[in-house]
Formats: structure tokens, C-alpha cells, sequence
């Protein structure tokens, strides 16, 4: 018997579990139809807001790569391997009004497809909690099938947007509340990673009525010095601000959130994000409890929209899921969440002379 690739998230039948993520790609209808002719599950637009956008007057994308020798450079130079993506561009700058026709069309084209709305707007007053319920009422009266609300965006200047509002649990929770109020679809909280205890958050999300939580966001970082001229590898003038470091360097880290997160909350439905470029990636998120993943820096560096990723990605489950016996994603979703345990719970070695690995590569002389 053919193995069940499918996941039902938050109620939404998607074809697969692989989804695109809010980012660059996600900024046209074009793009999003490529995607879904690609093969990709489930879509996440590019974040729409209300305010007037305008990003940096100079590149607001780029790729970080590295020698086997351990050079890091956003430069194109020879034998180098993908490190990381860094990027300081803010939300969509079209507006709703743009946006509502589009998703329409999506929806009208790909029906079966799950089309995700990401959105943000600001908190602490009446006035921002309101924007919050237009965007929702707009998207979801276009045909969007599940919201996803930005509380992670690190490097929104203002205080009561982005990162700044994901690490403040009590607008979290009035955040997904109002939305809540509005929406006929499913809600899902996007958290940051720049805090120290993210089920905090979470939980927050949820007592707010979140219907699952997307972790994590990019990290906050600012690109590496050019030793030659002294000036920011990716600079306007000479300047710099915070941006968000994605790609294969935050895997680790990005799964030891979902690690926080699946554990304290086991029944919860979680999509997990970051560092996923091959289906290894992806698995390593379903095995923590991950019921969908998504992408962004592996499909932006494969023609946008990852056609080879995905379908890269739908064969290795497929041939995972074969090789095991394994008949629907329920079979293993979180078969290695409790092995994560506390530092203390690590059995130690019997004898004296036990070192603490000193002699290991590194300490030997």
C-alpha cells in the first residue's frame, strides 16, 4: 500500500506536509502559483499589513557561505558551502487592497491548496488591535484558509510590532484573541526565537485561542566585517541594522525551540521552520511533533519557489515512510520528542578516571 504523505493541521487538509514560508518569494501571486504547480502543500504570503512599508535603499537578501576551512563570506568565491541567509527586509509593502484580489485568484486556481495569510499590525490600543481584525476579516472573506500572525519579525523598529510584541506574553495573548474574535479560520501564532523560555510564549499564544504556534522566526544578528575594507558585507551607506539569520546555521538551535515547545505542550499542533533544506531537516522537526514544516532559504536559492526542494522532499518521505512500513505521518509524529531531556538526566560514566572528554580532539597534546 502507497504511503498516506498528507497531514490534516488545525482542522486544513493539505496534500503535504511541506509548506512555503512567509518571505521574499511569497511576495506575488505569480509566485505562489508556481509553487503550488510545484507541489508544495501550503503556501504562506508574504506579511501583510496596513502601514506604509518602505525597505533599505540597497540589497535586503543575501546568502552567507563558507570554505571547508571555516571562511564565512556573503562573496562568491570558489568551493564554498551554504551557511546561512541574512536579510533585513520588512513586510509587504503592497497593500491590502492589493492583496484581497490576489488571494482570490489563488484560491480560485488552486482550491485545494492550503493558502496561508500571514499578517501584522501593531498593539497597546484600540486602534492597532482594530487593524489586526481588518487584515483577518479581509483575508478570510478573500479565501485565505488559516491566518499566520507575525509576532517575530526582528527587526520591525517599531516597539509594539514584530519580535518586540513576541516577547511581551500579555499582548501576545490580546493579540490572538482579537483575532480570534473575527476569524472562521485557523489561527496560528509565529514566535520568536530572541527569548529565553519560548513555551512562555506559547502558552500565551494559546490562552489567547491559537489553534498552533510556527517556530521559529529568523535570529537577530547584523552581517560580518570585510576585514579588506572595513564596511559591513551588506551595508547602505556604510550602516547597518539587525537583521534575521536563517538557513542551515540555525537548525540546531531552531529544533531545540521546537523542542521547548513540543514537550511542554504535547497535544498542541506545531509547524516547525528553520534550516530545512532536505528531507533529513524536515524529518528531524516530525520526530519533535511537528505536524507541518516549512521552508524558505534552500527554495529561494532553488529558482524561488524550490521545485527540486520539494519534490526532493516529497520523495524522501515517500521512500522514508516505505522503507519502514509506515502508512500516515501519525505513525512517527514525535517519536523522539521525550528523548529530550534535562542536562542532569544524562547518564554519566562509571571509574575515576573519567575526564570530561578532555582527551578528546581538541585537549590532547
Amino acid at each position: 500500500m502507497t504511503p498516506d504523505i498528507s497531514a490534516t493541521f488545525t482542522g486544513l487538509k493539505f496534500t503535504n506536509p511541506f509548506l512555503l514560508s512567509s518571505a521574499p518569494p511569497t511576495e506575488s501571486d505569480s509566485n505562489i502559483m508556481r509553487a503550488f504547480e510545484a507541489g508544495w502543500g501550503g503556501v504562506v504570503t508574504k506579511t501583510i499589513g496596513l502601514h506604509p512599508v518602505t525597505n533599505v535603499a540597497g540589497p535586503k537578501t543575501k546568502f552567507l557561505r563558507s570554505t571547508l576551512d571555516g571562511q564565512l563570506s556573503m562573496q562568491k568565491r570558489p568551493d564554498t558551502v551554504l551557511h546561512s541567509s541574512w536579510n533585513w527586509e520588512l513586510i509587504s509593502d503592497k497593500t491590502l487592497d492589493w492583496w484581497v484580489p490576489k488571494i482570490e485568484g489563488i484560491k480560485q486556481a488552486f482550491p485545494d491548496r492550503m493558502l496561508i495569510a500571514s499578517i501584522m499590525a501593531g498593539s497597546g490600543s484600540d486602534k492597532e488591535l482594530a487593524h489586526w481584525q481588518e487584515l483577518a476579516r479581509a483575508c478570510q472573506d478573500a479565501g485565505a484558509d488559516a491566518f499566520e500572525l507575525n509576532l517575530s519579525c526582528p527587526h520591525m523598529d517599531r516597539k509594539d510590532m514584530g519580535s518586540h510584541l513576541g516577547k511581551d506574553q500579555q499582548q501576545v495573548s490580546i493579540v490572538t484573541h482579537v483575532v480570534k474574535e473575527v476569524a472562521r479560520i485557523p489561527v496560528w501564532s509565529k514566535l520568536t526565537p530572541s527569548t529565553t523560555e519560548i513555551a512562555e510564549e506559547a502558552g500565551a499564544a494559546f490562552r489567547g485561542g491559537a489553534d498552533a504556534i510556527v517556530s521559529s522566526n529568523t535570529f537577530p544578528s547584523v552581517p560580518l566585517i570585510d576585514p579588506e575594507t572595513l564596511d559591513f558585507e551588506m551595508n547602505v551607506d556604510g550602516l547597518v541594522s539587525s537583521g534575521g539569520l536563517g538557513g542551515p546555521a540555525i537548525l540546531p538551535q531552531s529544533l531545540a525551540k521546537m523542542a521547548q515547545l513540543t514537550q511542554a505542550f504535547p497535544d498542541k499542533p506545531f509547524s516547525g521552520i528553520g534550516g530545512i533544506s532536505n528531507f533529513g531537516h524536515a524529518l528531524n522537526y516530525m520526530l519533535l511533533g511537528c505536524g507541518t514544516v516549512q521552508v524558505c532559504t534552500a527554495a529561494m536559492l532553488d529558482r524561488a519557489i524550490g521545485p527540486n526542494v520539494i519534490k526532493h522532499l516529497i520523495e524522501g518521505m515517500q521512500q522514508f515512510m516505505e522503507k519502514r512500513g509506515y502508512q500516515s505521518l501519525e505513525d512517527f509524529r514525535g517519536l523522539r520528542r521525550d528523548n529530550v531531556v534535562a542536562h542532569s538526566k544524562i547518564r554519566r560514566p562509571d571509574g575515576k578516571d573519567y575526564r570530561g572528554g578532555y582527551d578528546a580532539e581538541g585537549y590532547a597534546s
